[in-house]
C-alpha cells in the first residue's frame, strides 16, 4: 500500500457523524467495557486491551452500526422495505433496529448459516430467506429481489453509516488510551474503516492493523494488491470475515487510514478462543477473536501494547463443544 498523507485523503465516512452516532445510538450498544487482560498479556507477551462488543442483545459490535443507519435514514426510508444479505450478525443488528424503530425486515442468508443466528433474527420479528450455499449467492438473491420490488438494499460496507456507527467503538477506545496499536478483525471493512477513521484523525501515531482469514483472504489480497480482488470460494470457521467478494467503496475507506493486513489461519483462530475462554472468561466466535489470534499468530505485532475489538459471541453449543471443550 502506497503511504499517503491522511489529511489530503477524501473519506466518504464524516467526523461529525461519528460524534453524532456516539451520542445517538441506543444506548445498549454503547460504552461496552474495556480493559487490559492480565492474563492474556501475559499469555501473548504484550498488553492487550479486550474491548469487548459482546455484552448486549445482539452479540456484537454490528448493532452500533444498524441502529446509526435506520435512525440517520428514517425520513428517507418511510414508506420503504429493508432488505439486507448477513452471514448472521449483521442481520441480528439489522433485525433488533428495525423492531425497535417499527420497521420491518427482510433477511437472506445462505441455507447453512449458523442456525443460532437465524433463530435470533426471527425471533426479533425479521423475515429470514434462506438461499444458496454461501454469503455471496444469498447476497445476490437479495439484490435481485430488491431489484424487482423497488425495496432498499442495506450493504454492510458499502452504507456509509454502518460505518460510522462502528466508530463509535473508537471514540470509546480513545477515552482510555493504554496501547499503540489497534488490532481489528476485517470482513466487510465496516469496522476497521470506522475505527480507523476517528483514531488516525485523533490520534494518528496509533497503528491500524486489520486481520482477515488465510483461507478467506480476498480483503487482504485487495488491500495490498490496491484493487478488488476475489476468489472463488471461501473456506474458514470464521463467518463473520469470510468475504469472498471485497466492497469497492469499503476498500476505498481503508485506504491512507489502514496501516497493515495480516492473516491469520484456523489453528490460530480456535487456540485464540481457547485462550479466551480459559483466561478472560469469554466465549467468543471464530471472528470475534482474530485481533488476538493475530497477536498470537505474529511476532512482530508484539512490539507495540495492543488493543483489539472482541466483536461477536454468537456460538451454537454443537460449536462450543468442538472448539473449546473437545481436543
Amino acid at each position: 500500500m502506497v503511504d499517503r498523507d491522511v489529511a489530503v485523503v477524501t473519506h466518504r465516512l464524516s467526523l461529525e457523524s461519528i460524534e453524532r452516532a456516539s451520542r445517538t445510538i441506543d444506548a445498549v450498544f454503547r460504552n461496552s467495557p474495556q480493559y487490559e487482560c492480565e492474563p492474556l498479556s501475559a499469555a501473548l507477551g504484550v498488553r492487550t486491551t479486550l474491548k469487548l462488543e459482546t455484552l448486549n442483545p445482539i452479540r456484537s459490535f454490528k448493532g452500533r452500526g444498524a441502529d446509526f443507519f435506520v435512525r440517520e435514514n428514517a425520513d428517507a426510508l418511510v414508506g420503504v422495505d429493508l432488505v439486507c444479505a448477513t452471514a448472521g450478525n449483521f442481520g441480528q443488528a439489522m433485525a433488533y433496529a428495525c423492531r425497535a424503530l417499527g420497521r420491518s425486515l427482510v433477511v437472506y442468508c445462505a441455507a447453512n448459516a449458523n442456525p443460532l443466528k437465524i433463530e435470533r433474527m426471527r425471533a426479533m420479528g425479521a423475515e429470514v430467506r434462506e438461499v444458496g450455499d454461501n454469503f455471496d449467492a444469498a447476497k445476490e438473491s437479495a439484490k435481485e429481489f430488491c431489484a424487482a420490488t423497488g425495496a432498499r438494499f442495506v450493504e454492510d460496507g458499502l452504507d456509509v453509516a454502518i460505518s460510522e456507527g462502528a466508530g463509535t467503538i473508537a471514540v470509546e477506545l480513545l477515552g482510555a488510551r493504554h496501547w499503540d496499536q489497534v488490532v481489528i478483525p476485517v470482513g466487510n471493512g465496516a469496522l476497521i474503516s470506522g475505527i480507523a477513521r476517528w483514531i488516525k484523525h485523533h490520534a494518528p501515531d496509533v497503528r491500524v492493523v486489520g486481520v482477515s482469514s488465510t483461507t478467506a483472504d480476498a480483503m487482504h489480497a485487495s488491500w495490498h494488491g490496491q484493487r478488488v480482488i476475489e476468489r472463488d470460494s471461501v473456506a474458514t470457521i470464521a463467518d463473520g470475515i469470510a468475504v469472498r467478494t471485497p466492497v469497492p467503496e469499503a476498500l476505498d475507506d481503508m485506504r491512507g487510514i489502514v496501516d497493515d493486513m495480516v492473516l491469520v489461519d484456523d489453528e490460530a483462530l480456535v487456540a485464540s478462543m481457547r485462550l479466551m475462554a480459559s483466561l478472560a472468561g469469554l466465549i467468543v466466535e471464530p471472528a470475534g477473536v482474530a485481533g488476538v489470534a493475530a497477536l498470537l499468530e505474529h511476532t512482530e505485532l508484539r512490539s507495540a501494547a495492543s488493543a483489539t475489538v472482541v466483536c461477536g459471541s454468537n456460538l451454537t453449543v454443537d460449536q462450543i463443544r468442538k472448539w473449546l471443550i473437545d481436543n
